[in-house]
């Protein structure tokens, strides 16, 4: 017998008793330590907010899909319009291609008669030249009082040599829409045109077109602050080597970009389109969110889901994979609804009972964690699938808004979706250099994407917005 067994045979039992609850406080710990890990490891894209790119290049089976199959063939619809080239009456080129010999018994075709025209059409687009306006402007004198005049040149016209308009609007087009390097950039224009601009031009356009944007991004946010529905979100970006917080309110025909240093209440106030606004904001449940009681709230269920999916595949509860089963029946049942605006009232009370019961089940699974013996400060720390559980309790109305309002969307995508793109441009450029490029930058893209979402071809915006005529929705 060693000396620690001896010692522990000579306590007494309360004293015994003590060192086995203290045992069992740190087997719990641990216990609790490696089911965070174990949660972590398990957690990728399609069960959690994980991106795709974190998922890393090991192979895994692909997450099975939460959408519901359809009943539809792949392709085009019955009463599809389609997007099929269209016959012109007046081509520009004719190409006539007549056989001068027959290829039966090779008799001279000259004189034959013409039976008929056979006619095929191909739409190219024809070598592309870079043309050159030169403006003259005649110095007169004048009869009268001998002075030297001459006309103004136009405002656009301020240099002896310089690219005109629409070779700016091209520039701001492919760096900001469509995330082209500077460098890159210069290239296109180079094996499109044979010229080549300046870096400095291309990093300049950017800023002239941003001189014009103030009415357009006025009417922006005035309208958003009045929109029935918005939906919100929020994610990383680097500026000056920083973590900063890209913020995004946007509509189906409207969008609005914010870059800030911080993600929360701070950030959202200080953007101010949040501050007045009173309809329906959609959301991920960030908590900051539901400082803004002026508006109601009402929360994406593609997060839901992917959490929900979590807590089936790694906890093995039954109530989760119910409520997912849940959730896409409510949405299924709202999608073939085309005549009202909400479920009827009996189908409301089925839904709402169904949560209720599951919700209970869930509770009964994860009850709350006891009281350790050596209490901390701060909030207990619970299980991931408490704390689903809790959000789902206290944000019923927000999560089941879209069957009572079919204005209020199942998801949140539209916000997603709306940031996708400004991640691509971290991923291409790492970083914005200064914080006023960063902004300039999304007040860019705010315009471009309501224009594009209006339906207003992009290129012509932006060449209308350096003439000082930018789009402004209505």
């Amino acid at each position: 017998m060693n000396q620690d067994e001896k010692a522990l045979h000579e306590l007494d039992k309360a004293s015994l008793v003590a060192i086995i609850l203290d045992l069992r406080e740190l087997v719990m710990q641990h216990a609790a330590r490696i089911q965070e890990l174990e949660d972590q490891l398990a957690k990728n894209s399609g069960n959690s907010g994980k991106p795709p790119s974190s998922d890393g290049l090991k192979k895994k089976p692909a997450p099975k899909s939460l959408r519901q199959k359809g009943k539809r063939r792949t392709g085009g619809q019955p009463g599809h319009p389609g997007h099929t080239l269209e016959w012109v009456s007046a081509p520009e080129h004719i190409a006539v291609h007549r056989l001068a010999h027959c290829p039966q018994c090779d008799h001279d075709l000259s004189e034959a008669e013409v039976l008929e025209v056979e006619r095929r059409q191909v739409f190219d687009v024809p070598p592309v030249v870079m043309e050159v306006t030169e403006h003259q402007a005649p110095v007169l004198c004048c009869p009268n009082c001998q002075a030297r005049v001459k006309a103004p040149f136009p405002a656009d016209v301020t240099q002896a040599v310089q690219y005109g308009q629409r070779v700016k609007a091209q520039a701001v087009y492919l760096t900001s829409y469509q995330l082209l390097p500077v460098a890159r950039t210069c290239e296109v224009f180079a094996d499109l045109y044979g010229h080549r601009p300046s870096e400095a031009f291309v990093v300049s356009a950017p800023q002239a077109l941003h001189e014009q944007l103030g009415p357009a991004l006025r009417a922006i946010r005035q309208h958003l602050t009045q929109a029935d529905v918005v939906h919100a979100d929020e994610s990383g970006l680097r500026v000056e080597g920083k973590l900063n917080w890209l913020h995004v309110l946007a509509t189906t025909a409207l969008t609005y970009y914010a870059v800030h240093p911080k993600r929360g209440q701070v950030a959202m106030r200080e953007i101010g389109l949040l501050v007045d606004y009173q309809g329906r904001a959609v959301h991920d449940a960030l908590a900051a969110y539901f400082q803004f009681d002026n508006c109601s709230h009402a929360l994406c269920n593609a997060h839901h889901l992917r959490e929900l999916c979590f807590v089936t595949e790694q906890y093995q509860q039954a109530w989760a994979g119910e409520m997912i089963r849940l959730l896409l029946d409510i949405k299924a049942e709202v999608d073939h609804i085309d005549d009202a605006m909400t479920l009827p009232p009996d189908r409301l009370a089925h839904y709402e009972a169904r949560y209720d019961t599951l919700l209970q089940a869930g509770l009964q699974a994860n009850p709350p964690p006891d009281t350790p013996r050596f209490p901390t400060r701060g909030r207990k720390k619970q299980s991931p699938p408490k704390n689903l559980l809790d959000r789902l309790t206290k944000y019923k109305t927000e999560t089941l808004a879209f069957m009572h309002d079919f204005r209020v969307p199942f998801d949140n995508n539209l916000a997603e979706r709306d940031l996708r793109m400004i991640k691509v441009k971290q991923k291409v450029s790492g970083t914005f250099r200064t914080r006023s490029g960063a902004n300039i930058f999304c007040d860019i893209r705010s315009y471009i994407s309501t224009v594009r979402k209006q339906g207003v071809n992009v290129l012509q915006a932006l060449h209308d917005a350096l003439l000082m005529r930018p789009f402004v929705p209505a």
